[in-house]
């Protein structure tokens, strides 16, 4: 009995042995995170944060505003600004596109409704960052116009401004509704000398966006004015004047809703009440330590610590909760909705987030991924979609793929189920399965053409690994058919590959899309070129390298990506940033590609781009992001990379080992365990794995699962300061491959020219060298293709592939022949990336489309259109006309001006006629228009065309401000 004792007694001690030196192992924080926080970190650049104060998730982000427009305004706030023209309490993190800015209050001491953006006199304030103060949950200003100082705090869904007047000045308040985007209706309504409240309908990005309000002043105001004495409308602003005598300090407590005002006015009742600026403060910064607290690290250096908090605090600040504290919330259907089962969110940049921030929620955030995935399928009963990237009710239409279906996936297979499995996938599925976007020619081809829809090899390269994701869910659903199809979708991505360059290429009219040059920003990529989007294959790595020919190929490829010249030709791309050669790490289709050298056996190189990424792209400093924050997905990308390790193919459930940042980090799980990190003899030049260990146990594989993170445990790093051979045999390396329905790829056109004068000579092949090429002209039957054809009459030639028993499916390319006897001179540039076929795509018999992105138009940059048709020898010619197109949210103008004229000798040439357009005035509608010059029947040889161009935008247009050139688009002279 006694040893039975003694054996127990010794069985506790060592387990309390055990888990107290567990205990020791864990990252230790030496002072509280919140101090590590510095929100001012991407408000300058083009990060495009805020400072101001807001809750983890939070509906409220009251925040001062400097910035009314422009692209580098989008969060309201520019760290290069002087001017503060008020406090609003709606803002957007990091994002592309401004909106939001909702209920702007600006403490002043006169009154005044100008903001004085105008540079008259105004209730906008000069200030300094001297004065300035930013924390989590709180904002401080001296307003040096005013001498005023202002501090901010908030709760979920409610905040307080605190303004300390100094003695003796006028206490005024000004309200303004009309701040920022366009208001279609507001209100604000006047209910006792302490409390007012209404409401702002606007339009911007989300086009139609309500949010409610509810003010309550903390002293009795003496005197209100409204502009123009209207309480209602487009234009509302007021004024509130305090009595100095009280106090110099004023307190506004607000509450904000998308239901209505009752909401609002809950929302404020229920969180802040009666409590004080400062115990408001309190309770908001102590949630944010909490918060903050999921991951713990340690470091000597202070500024890798701030890098680190900051983007996680970056991380917490959207999706934005989007639901009154009674359940009610405003779904995509716009109308009123209630839930207590799960909390309802908006703001998804799922094309950003998908690839880092989501599986980053998956570890620290699984409840609130439950919530997510929940709020998708509600908005997906309601608005019939789940969202792509969803602002207050409203689906924006902004970026590609269907990137809700990843997140849910990965969460699955996690073990994050707590909603509606078989309704998940069922949306899923729905996703992929519209005609729109792409995705009819998509579901046929394989692939989507480049005249069926812009950015196709964006679009396409997506769809294919979301596709993936969705194969992966099915498996795991027992779904085998649904499998079958989406491992054959996930495979898309050979029929945009050219084996040639081996690059992803666009595919036009079944050739590829050329002049091709990987530097050049054209409509076949989004937000990017060739180079940052021909590394986007992280469902199936393996078969990417079958393609290029090997690991020493893509080896090779990465070097040439990372040791290109760092600029880009074509369109102007302001979200291209960031770049290390082509690698551009201020914009998403990058962020895995430093990972992709473990695949390759050559982790070590990956060890070095990551950490150069992790110390030259972040710094504790305004501009110390290197492009849009985005919602997180800049931030999460250092959370991860900084840990040591990122998740390369989210649904894979792997982790690709990069190369850590801190001596040691714990990861603080739900689940009540913890996963510490350690890095030893780390420093800045031991920046390699030596060797590594999980849980005690060597560790000789490049990746970890997500399974060893959440069962808690160690993970240790031994650095050095050269590259080693950890991780680099065979079976060491991470893959993802896709071995079972493999498709057989569509064939392309290799050589040939759609549009030719007398003959052209048409050259078949297939990226797969195996596969059996059959194509048949016209009417007549299929035959195996053996060696190039010439056709020289208009043709419809019509392709496939088989090996074994599969096929691919069927391309019909129509050839057209222009008349040997006409040629074009054009005296004027086209722009390459809208060169519309060619020198002769004017000529060519082809006509352009609505959406000019889809490569039949030709584009002419701040410059006239000056084009001779030579029609060989004098013709009788009655009817001459050309055709121009109208996109003015694309910088695509009418010309101002047409005039035709003809000549013999094509040097002394007679006006015919010319065509004057309207006064040009806003509008969104896309329109085409035929110019028609109508003469005697003549004879003559030469036509000449000249469209003159707008030249500087107008005033009203976005691009004004930043001396913006208008676009002429212009397709096919006809003459007859």
């Amino acid at each position: 009995m006694k040893l039975k004792r003694l054996f127990i007694l010794f069985a506790i001690l060592s387990l309390t042995n055990c888990l107290e030196n567990h205990k020791n192992l864990q990252a230790v924080k030496e002072k509280d995170l919140i101090k590590y926080v510095n929100p001012f970190i991407g408000t300058g650049g083009h990060g495009h944060t805020y400072p101001g104060a807001t809750m983890p998730f939070g509906m409220m982000q009251l925040s001062p505003d400097t910035r009314l427009d422009g692209w580098d305004g989008c969060s309201g706030y520019h760290y290069s600004d002087e001017y503060i023209y008020g406090f609003s309490h709606t803002h957007l993190s990091g994002t592309g596109v401004s909106d939001y800015g909702d209920i702007l209050l600006m403490p002043t001491n006169e009154v005044r409704f100008n903001n004085g953006y105008d540079g008259k006199k105004g209730y906008r304030a000069h200030f300094s960052h001297e004065n300035e103060i930013a924390e989590p949950s709180y904002y401080k200003v001296h307003l040096d116009s005013t001498e005023i100082d202002v501090e901010l705090t908030v709760s979920k869904r409610s905040g307080i401004h605190k303004y300390s007047f100094p003695k003796d000045s006028k206490q005024i308040v000004i309200l303004d509704l009309e701040h920022r985007d366009e208001v279609l209706n507001s209100k604000a309504t006047v209910y006792s000398n302490t409390e007012i409240g209404g409401f702002r309908h606007s339009k911007a990005w989300a086009t139609n966006q309500m949010l409610f309000y509810n003010i309550q002043f903390s002293r009795p105001f003496k005197n209100m004015t409204f502009l123009n004495d209207i309480g209602e409308g487009k234009k509302v602003k007021a004024a509130f004047e305090f009595d100095t005598s009280e106090s110099t300090v004023l307190e506004i407590k607000i509450g904000i809703s998308a239901v209505d005002e009752a909401g609002a006015k809950k929302n404020l009742d229920k969180e802040i009440s009666n409590k004080t600026f400062e115990e408001v403060k309190i309770e908001a910064q102590n949630t944010w330590e909490t918060q903050l607290e999921k991951i713990v690290v340690e470091s000597n250096n202070e500024d890798y610590k701030t890098n680190f908090y900051t983007s996680l605090y970056h991380t917490m600040i959207a999706p934005n909760l989007y639901q009154d504290v009674d359940g009610r919330y405003r779904g995509m259907d716009l109308k009123i909705h209630q839930t207590t089962d799960f909390d309802y969110y908006t703001v998804f940049s799922l094309w950003d987030t998908y690839r880092a921030a989501h599986p980053l929620y998956t570890i620290i955030e699984p409840d609130r991924t439950n919530d997510f995935i929940n709020t998708f399928l509600a908005k997906y009963n309601e608005g019939g979609i789940m969202p792509i990237w969803d602002l207050s009710g409203n689906y924006t239409g902004c970026m590609i793929g269907y990137h809700a279906v990843p997140v849910i996936a990965d969460a699955y297979l996690k073990g994050i189920k707590n909603y509606d499995a078989e309704k998940a996938f069922e949306a899923m599925i729905h996703s992929a399965t519209r005609d729109k976007l792409g995705l009819k020619s998509y579901k046929v081809f394989g692939f989507i053409p480049v005249e069926e829809e812009s950015e196709s090899v964006s679009k396409t390269l997506e769809y294919a690994y979301d596709d993936w994701t969705i194969a992966q869910m099915a498996k795991a659903l027992e779904k085998d058919d649904a499998y079958k199809t989406y491992t054959e979708r996930a495979q898309y991505y050979k029929n945009v590959f050219d084996p040639e360059t081996q690059f992803m290429r666009g595919r036009f009219r079944n050739t590829w899309f050329a002049p091709f040059d990987p530097y050049e920003v054209n409509f076949n990529y989004t937000e990017a070129n060739s180079w940052q989007y021909s590394f986007y294959v992280p469902q199936d790595i393996s078969g990417f390298i079958n393609l290029l020919g090997g690991k020493d190929r893509l080896e090779a490829n990465l070097d040439a990506l990372f040791t290109a010249k760092a600029e880009t030709s074509g369109r102007d791309q302001a979200d291209i940033t960031g770049l290390i050669g082509q690698y551009a790490h201020g914009n998403e289709p990058s962020h895995h590609m430093a990972y992709l050298y473990n695949f390759v056996n050559k982790p070590h190189k990956t060890q070095e781009k990551v950490h150069q990424i992790i110390t030259e792209l972040y710094k504790n400093a305004p501009d110390g992001i290197s492009g849009n924050e985005d919602c997180g997905q800049m931030s999460a990308w250092f959370v991860f990379s900084s840990l040591g390790f990122y998740p390369v193919t989210p649904a894979s459930n792997q982790y690709i080992i990069g190369t850590p940042l801190f001596k040691k980090a714990t990861i603080n799980l739900e689940n009540g365990k913890n996963f510490t990190i350690t890095a030893k003899d780390l420093s800045d030049t031991n920046i390699y794995i030596e060797n590594m260990f999980l849980n005690g146990e060597e560790l000789d594989r490049t990746y970890i699962s997500h399974s060893d993170i959440m069962n808690g445990g160690a993970l240790e790093f031994q650095m050095t300061s050269s590259p080693s051979n950890w991780g680099t045999l065979e079976n060491q390396i991470p893959k993802t491959e896709i071995t079972e329905h493999l498709i057989v790829p569509v064939p392309f056109i290799a050589k040939g020219e759609v549009a030719f004068k007398v003959e052209t000579e048409i050259v078949l092949e297939n990226v797969d060298t195996d596969a059996e090429i059959l194509y048949k002209l016209d009417d007549n039957d299929y035959k195996v293709y053996e060696k190039p054809l010439t056709i020289s009459e208009p043709s419809t030639l019509e392709v496939y592939s088989i090996k074994g028993n599969t096929e691919s499916a069927r391309i019909t390319t129509k050839f057209y022949k222009i008349d040997p006897n006409i040629s074009i001179q054009l005296e004027t540039e086209y722009a390459n990336q809208y060169n519309g076929g060619g020198n002769n795509a004017l000529i060519d018999g082809i006509y352009g489309t609505q959406d000019y992105r889809t490569g039949t138009w030709q584009g002419y940059f701040d410059a006239d259109l000056v084009a001779t048709v030579d029609l060989g020898s004098k013709k009788t010619v009655n009817n001459i006309s050309v055709n121009f197109l109208k996109d003015q949210r694309s910088w695509i103008f009418f010309p101002t001006e047409v005039e035709c004229f003809i000549s013999n000798d094509g040097k002394n040439f007679k006006l015919i006629g010319n065509y004057k357009f309207e006064e040009i005035k806003p509008t969104d509608e896309i329109d085409l228009k035929t110019i028609e010059f109508k003469l005697p029947n003549s004879n003559y040889r030469y036509v000449k065309i000249i469209a003159k161009k707008l030249g500087q935008l107008p005033e009203w247009h976005l691009g004004f401000e930043h001396d913006g050139r208008s676009w002429l688009f212009v397709d096919e002279i006809t003459i007859k």
